[in-house]
């Protein structure tokens, strides 16, 4: 875990390897380099960790690639489109969910499972964080606030990006 990260407008966090504002990832890049890259910031709510922890896993923030880990924020029940300000000045704007691939497992076998369920109805729960783009930059540090704006209505769920 880093004791801060800077967010920069328009590409992400300086130095990470998402970093960009077209597509970073490479099976992205392959299909279509020019793409927006929707995946600039990754978080994820740190209650994530301890269900992880309390089914035998040893995950800790900052081991799944997240960016920021907030706590108290239903972050995969907010709509498409909601901007959230870390600290003073960096804002993010929540573009869809993660989508874990099969490399989860090779940090810890059983995980890919793990940060996947099903809802009441049989749908996939997608539990790995949500994905954003930076609209404005700045620097974040630990136990910084976190405010949530939702966009206008009629509100769309997250989708995988």
């Amino acid at each position: 875990m880093q004791s801060g990260i800077r967010l920069l407008a328009g590409l992400g966090v300086e130095g990470d390897a998402h970093l960009g504002a077209t597509v970073q990832h490479r099976s992205r890049v392959k299909k279509d380099p020019s793409a927006p890259n929707l995946r600039q910031v990754h978080l994820i709510h740190s209650e994530l960790f301890d269900e992880l922890r309390a089914a035998g896993f040893a995950v800790e923030p900052g081991e799944l690639g997240e960016n920021i880990t907030t706590r108290g924020i239903d972050l995969l029940g907010l709509p498409a489109g909601t901007r959230l300000q870390v600290g003073g000045s960096a804002i993010v704007e929540l573009t869809g969910l993660r989508n874990p691939c099969h490399q989860i497992d090779d940090f810890q076998p059983g995980l890919m499972s793990a940060v996947l369920g099903r809802d009441a109805a049989g749908g996939l729960v997608r539990k790995s964080g949500v994905m954003s783009v930076v609209i404005a930059g700045g620097a974040i540090e630990p136990g910084d606030s976190i405010a949530v704006e939702l966009p206008a209505l009629p509100h769309r769920a997250l989708a995988p990006v």
